[in-house]
């Protein structure tokens, strides 16, 4: 598995950005080939972390490029710093029903 982590800083309205995140975005990474699994993040203090989880590291850049795109049409005005993105496989884990 492989996973992609996007921290944003900044964020000038995280209840909106959130709503929009649940009902536009997350249905357009469920597409995402390989998708296991989607979290969006309200850290506090205008930082939110969003983590995707794919089968394969392809889903992983995929959702990287999507995910750009998304915030330049959509939550600009939200998020008006560039994220820090880390990617990579997954090396443990631990799942819970």
């Amino acid at each position: 598995m492989y996973a992609a982590v996007r921290r944003y800083e900044g964020v000038t309205d995280p209840a909106a950005a959130g709503r929009i995140v649940d009902e536009r975005f997350v249905p357009i990474m469920q597409r995402v080939p390989g998708f296991v699994a989607y979290y969006w993040v309200d850290a506090g203090d205008g930082v939110m972390v969003s983590t995707s989880v794919f089968r394969d590291r392809a889903g992983a850049q995929a959702s990287i490029g999507r995910a750009a795109d998304f915030v330049r049409d959509h939550l600009a005005p939200f998020l008006p710093n560039p994220p820090q993105v880390t990617a990579g496989e997954v090396v443990a884990y631990a799942w819970c029903d």
